[in-house]
């Protein structure tokens, strides 16, 4: 089992569910430490007293907020444990939304919330029970590493997952990063989702879904180990200028149908709602032109009637 990052408490109005924080993902990288070219020596961060100019072990360490280069009010764990917040030790839950109000770009690490023994299990199986039925997620507050963050709540089999959040105020404005106007066709859009169309899977794992980068750098690990030549490296594709977008779509999706062994017949033309409107307001003049065609031979045919005498 992973190590307890942070326990406390999940607050649900009157309801609290004690729970152990745990990493629900993993770092499969490749680490690399820093060496002298010249002897193989480690390269090490030592961390030194600027006053004594010595070498300080980790028990003589402590927090401090400086307010001037020469004052420091020291701040200690028990100080930050003991914060006048209702966050600092329970994730408060302060409301439920859908997920999909939630831009994706707000969410952060995520993490496996474990029922803090069998006081726990009740009302940790009541708070899965009622987010799966309600098919929202819940909006909460905790305080952890020196701040009060923003987190979702939700469920992943049978386990609350709590997701980081990035308040508001910490996402950029992409405007500034906005291409200039251009105009896009409607058959360059139809082209793009036959291509999307071509490129769905139904779940993210294959072959297609894993660490490349990891596996060749452990190839150069392994090659220099054993004294071999290092695996070649393919030659770089250079991004082609794009002069034709349409041809450049029916391009991809040919490619993309043949790397999955599908026929590369022509593609699935989605039809946009602006066209079937575009379609309908071409179509319903054509019958009101027919139908005043039809009242001008009728009305043309017949004699006017006199008007009858007293």
């Amino acid at each position: 089992m992973p190590r307890t990052i942070w326990s406390g408490a999940i607050s649900f109005g009157l309801v609290t569910v004690p729970i152990h924080v745990v990493s629900a993902t993993e770092d499969h990288s490749i680490r690399f430490h820093q060496y002298h070219l010249a002897d193989q020596g480690r390269i090490r961060y030592r961390k030194v007293c600027e006053l004594e100019d010595r070498e300080v072990p980790q028990d003589e360490i402590g927090k401090g907020y400086e307010l001037t280069t020469t004052q420091v009010v020291p701040v200690t764990d028990e100080d930050l444990s003991n914060l006048p917040l209702p966050t600092a030790r329970a994730i408060e839950i302060d409301g439920f939304v859908p997920l999909e109000s939630v831009d994706p770009i707000r969410i952060s690490d995520g993490y496996y919330l474990q029922p803090a023994g069998q006081v726990a299990a009740k009302p940790y199986q009541l708070l899965v029970k009622a987010l799966g039925r309600s098919a929202k997620v819940a909006v909460a507050k905790y305080a952890w590493s020196g701040r009060e963050r923003l987190g979702l709540l939700r469920v992943k089999d049978d386990v609350l997952v709590l997701h980081a959040m990035r308040w508001p105020d910490e996402i950029r404005d992409p405007a500034e990063l906005l291409p200039p106007p251009v105009q896009v066709s409607d058959e360059e859009i139809e082209g793009a989702l036959a291509l999307m169309d071509t490129m769905t899977v139904d779940r993210l794992e294959g072959p297609e879904f894993h660490d490349r980068y990891t596996e060749a750098v452990a190839e150069i690990i392994e090659a220099k180990r054993e004294e071999k030549p290092l695996p070649e490296a393919p030659e770089p594709e250079q991004p082609a200028q794009i002069l034709d977008l349409m041809a450049a779509l029916q391009e991809s999706v040919s490619k993309a149908k043949a790397s999955r062994g599908q026929d590369a017949g022509p593609a699935e033309v989605h039809e946009l709602p602006a066209q079937k409107k575009k379609t309908a307001a071409k179509k319903q003049p054509a019958r009101q032109t027919a139908a005043k065609k039809t009242a001008a031979k009728k009305s043309s045919g017949s004699r006017p009637r006199r008007p009858r005498s007293a």
